[in-house]
């Protein structure tokens, strides 16, 4: 399973520079509409997931991934030109999230197409595009409701008006610069518009592309955006795209080294990955094996059943139990072994809720 996250963003504020940092692909950057978007994976960095590996000594060793889309084109433009909407109006639909990388860096040779860098603008431009896209959403299918009410038998009827009411709510919100995802929405309400795709519903990240001479005020930029732009389903952070763009192409010794020459003490991937897994809700459950030991993203709340179903349809249908031992408690003892001597490794029925770090070994019969 790999989670997807679409990359929006003004014109020239890096996006593509950002994705290639991300994902080490080496997509042309400028200020251009590919004629599909930039898709790339990037592999989690899971500490446990390599302390395991190295217990186990398995042939093959797999991390969570997460998918970036590099969407390539402003929202507005999307809007504008329906010769090119459709792909990436659909990808950024079917995203799990969203990223906004704003521009702070400044260029003379990139000039930013306001005529100036001014982070707070830009971020509120995104969250305005964000709000006019699922406007137009519901303009449409509010007037296609009010036509079928015309002739809606009673029942239909009811439930035309009941969704009517809900958008108009929605709408009311949006006007008054209440994205969708910190709306007070019941979770049925939250069910209910779950089709529509709407942007502003989805979590989102807002990454600060930040230039080399900024990097030692990092902290100091993020902690002032964040007062205003974290909440909920919302997070804030920075990255300096073009740095990060290049350590992607070097060997992992040779990229801690210029690093740590920068003043870095992590990846930039990594702070963003650990962001998005936050905002998504996600923890990591692990199989292991002498085959494999692989991590697993799932929601936070997911029960043993579906967790199972992740790896394949088969355990889900055959579920019979779930031997579970946490990490810590792995890590402590040295083995499962170890850790049955010491009632540690636990065995859960179906409805176990799965805990970040759980190493489980599902039984089953197909």
């Amino acid at each position: 399973m790999s989670v997807g996250i679409g990359i929006i963003g003004l014109p020239k504020s890096g996006r593509t520079t950002v994705f290639n940092a991300l994902t080490g692909a080496k997509a042309e950057t400028g200020s251009y509409t590919p004629e599909a978007p930039h898709i790339g994976i990037a592999k989690v960095a899971d500490p446990r997931l390599y302390t395991l590996a190295e217990m186990y000594k398995p042939k093959k060793t797999t991390p969570a991934e997460v998918k970036y889309i590099d969407i390539g084109a402003s929202l507005k433009s999307l809007s504008e030109d329906s010769s090119i909407s459709g792909e990436y109006l659909s990808q950024l639909s079917n995203s799990d999230a969203l990223m906004n990388i704003a521009r702070a860096f400044g260029d003379e040779s990139v000039p930013h197409i306001a005529g100036s860098v001014d982070v707070e603008r830009d971020i509120a431009a995104i969250d305005l595009e964000l709000a006019y896209s699922d406007l137009a959403i519901i303009e449409r299918r509010l007037m296609r409701i009010e036509a079928s009410l015309r002739g809606a038998k009673a029942d239909e009827r009811q439930q035309f008006q009941h969704e009517q009411t809900l958008l108009m709510r929605i709408k009311d919100g949006l006007e008054k610069d209440i994205p969708i995802r910190q709306m007070e929405l019941t979770a049925e309400e939250s069910k209910a518009i779950t089709g529509y795709c709407f942007l502003s519903a989805k979590p989102l990240l807002t990454l600060v592309n930040i230039g080399e001479e900024q990097i030692m005020k990092a902290a100091q930029i993020e902690h002032e955006l964040a007062q205003r732009f974290q909440g909920r389903g919302r997070g804030l952070t920075n990255l300096c795209g073009e740095i990060e763009m290049e350590l992607g192409q070097l060997d992992e010794a040779t990229a801690a080294e210029c690093r740590s020459d920068f003043g870095l003490t992590e990846s930039g991937l990594g702070r963003v990955i650990k962001m998005s897994f936050d905002l998504l809700g996600l923890i990591s459950f692990f199989t292991t094996g002498a085959d494999e030991v692989k991590a697993w993203p799932v929601t936070n709340s997911t029960e043993a059943l579906r967790a199972a179903g992740k790896i394949h349809s088969d355990i889900e249908r055959g579920f019979i139990r779930a031997e579970v031992i946490s990490y810590d408690d792995l890590i402590k003892y040295g083995s499962t072994a170890e850790g049955r001597k010491h009632g540690l490794l636990r065995l859960e029925g179906k409805q176990y809720t799965v805990k970040d770090g759980d190493i489980i070994n599902f039984l089953f019969n197909v």
